[in-house]
């Protein structure tokens, strides 16, 4: 853990009314977890000094004064070396990551039994638990970074076993392209559709070309050169950084055919985004993703499973419309 000299620090003491087990206690508990406060002894917390720990320390103490307890928040100078080191140490996350890095690389050894719908919501609750414990590292440093290193690692391996040749974001600014230009063209992208793959096919069909013909490549070398290729490294349409963010493919074919601000496609980009790539969560996400795995599964063919996965994508697409 990295430790910085001459800190600030923000102290709490609180006291509260009433029984221990009383849901001011409770309350209180659980808001200091959630800052991950280092503890000097029972009702005595600190905090690195910032304006929002100072925000969210106010807030508290503010709650508590209205449950009828009494606090202090006091800011404390920098303290001598040997003070400083033990009140860092308070903030120490190595066994956090530790465990987390464990987890991660359980995953990574469990991949031959389990489905893919199953690893990437596995993923993501790795993903959410991951942003979580970094927000409450004050001072981050080597086990972090580990933490991080384990994810990619996590992620590559996945890749390789259920979408081989996923593709790299590239830099750059999507140009507004002409839907006329793009109509009765072949498209084509990596065999065994998933999220990304198949929503990008139903958007090309359904809102791009519906004349469009469909290739599923056994390899991205296997594109036509006069086919459209998405979805891949290399190909006409696939994830790429976007004012700083990286988007999937289906929100760069968005972007590209100026469909941006049709409200039922956005949502369901952000559907899509999330379970490919994480970003905020979709309620519907979950029961989608399960479907499509079962329909995955149940079909001889991807043309069998962009057209079984159609009417859902529609059922989706108008309930995102309307409630818009």
């Amino acid at each position: 853990m990295t430790t910085a000299h001459y800190i600030r620090w923000l102290l709490l003491t609180a006291s509260l009314a009433g029984r221990p087990a009383s849901t001011a206690r409770v309350r209180l508990w659980r808001a200091l977890k959630e800052l991950g406060v280092g503890s000097l002894r029972d009702g005595v917390s600190v905090l690195p000094a910032s304006e929002a720990a100072r925000a969210a320390l106010d807030a508290l103490a503010a709650e508590i004064a209205t449950d009828g307890g009494a606090t202090w928040l006091l800011e404390l100078p920098a303290q001598p070396a040997v003070v400083e080191q033990a009140l860092v140490g308070l903030f120490d996350r190595a066994a956090d990551y530790a465990e987390l890095s464990q987890a991660m690389t359980s995953l990574a050894g469990e991949l031959p039994g389990l489905d893919e719908a199953g690893v990437r919501r596995r993923l993501r609750q790795l993903d959410k638990a991951l942003v979580e414990l970094e927000h409450l590292d004050y001072f981050p440093g080597v086990p972090r970074e580990q933490a991080r290193a384990a994810r990619m690692a996590l992620e590559g391996e996945i890749n390789r076993r259920f979408s081989p040749a996923e593709p790299a974001p590239t830099e750059g600014r999507v140009l507004t392209l002409a839907l006329r230009d793009y109509r009765g063209r072949t498209w084509a992208t990596r065999r065994r559709l998933w999220v990304d793959r198949v929503a990008s096919a139903w958007l090309v069909h359904r809102h791009i070309d519906p004349d469009a013909r469909f290739l599923w490549l056994e390899s991205p070398a296997d594109c036509p050169a006069d086919a459209l290729g998405f979805d891949f490294d290399g190909a006409a349409f696939s994830h790429a950084f976007i004012q700083g963010h990286e988007r999937v493919t289906f929100e760069v074919l968005l972007a590209s055919f100026g469909l941006e601000t049709d409200a039922g496609l956005a949502r369901l980009a952000t559907l899509v985004r999330y379970l490919d790539i994480g970003g905020l969560p979709v309620a519907e996400a979950a029961g989608f993703e399960a479907i499509l795995a079962g329909l995955r599964d149940g079909c001889p063919d991807d043309d069998a499973l962009l057209i079984a996965a159609s009417p859902l994508l529609d059922a989706l697409y108008r309930r995102f419309s309307v409630a818009a």
